[in-house]
């Protein structure tokens, strides 16, 4: 199928799926005119792509595991490739690191907004402090 095809049917634009075959993670076959032939192989790569890209992993995290994801009952199964256990707990413990330094960022908004409520003048909105 033409990029055009493999677009819609991934959902994603033609420009992503240019800069998924760019940073490896596609490897669509080439046509002797240099178009890109895209397979149902390359559309469910995709959909494997999207849920470890929605998962916070990188491209370049992506890129090695993708040999090892499949298509399971509940959606994308990473298998016990080499080194797949090791990745995914060095990515887990990067975005709980991320996650601790928002927390702490937003306690220190909360206090600012707090210090700022109660030292406004007249102008300032009535209410308390919420978090969404």
């Amino acid at each position: 199928m033409k990029i055009s095809e493999a677009a819609r049917r991934t959902g994603v634009s033609q420009r992503l799926l240019r800069y998924y075959e760019e940073q490896g993670l596609l490897r669509p076959r080439r046509l002797p005119n240099g178009y890109r032939e895209y397979t149902e192989r390359d559309v469910a790569a995709v959909r494997h792509i999207r849920a470890l890209l929605d998962a916070g992993l990188s491209t370049a995290v992506i890129a090695p595991l993708l040999d090892c994801v499949h298509e399971g009952p509940a959606g994308t199964v990473l298998s016990s490739c080499p080194g797949t256990v090791t990745r995914l707990r060095r990515e887990q413990a990067r975005v709980a690191e991320a996650i601790g330094r928002l927390r702490t960022s937003q306690r220190a908004l909360d206090s600012l907004l707090t210090a700022a409520l109660h030292g406004a003048g007249p102008d300032a909105p009535a209410g308390p402090v919420t978090r969404r």
